[in-house]
């Protein structure tokens, strides 16, 4: 019987300790995180319009954040289109700062 127990408890340890919180992301939503990072990161380098360079993302539970500095305000602009058509993405922060 306290074998029984023990690998319950065990086995509810195990699931709680990769799933994730409000703060903190699962295994399984830090990968999908990293894949959603590179396919944008890789969409604003083939844009022929936006430095992609120039412009850093991350990825929390499907939301991008981008950062960095573009030249012009549709720079800025289009560099958010561009991540919110990718596959994955659920919102986009966008804190780039255009350059003065």
């Amino acid at each position: 019987m306290k074998r029984r127990q023990f690998l319950a408890m065990a086995a509810a340890v195990a699931a709680t300790g990769c799933s994730g919180t409000r703060t903190r992301e699962s295994t399984g939503e830090y990968l999908d995180d990293a894949s959603v990072t590179t396919k944008v990161k890789s969409a604003l380098l083939q844009d022929e319009i936006v430095k992609g360079l120039d412009i850093q993302v991350e990825t929390f539970k499907g939301t991008v954040q981008l950062s960095g500095f573009v030249d012009t305000a549709s720079e800025k602009q289009r560099a958010e289109a561009i991540a919110r058509d990718v596959a994955g993405v659920r919102s986009v922060k966008n804190d780039i700062r255009v350059k003065q």
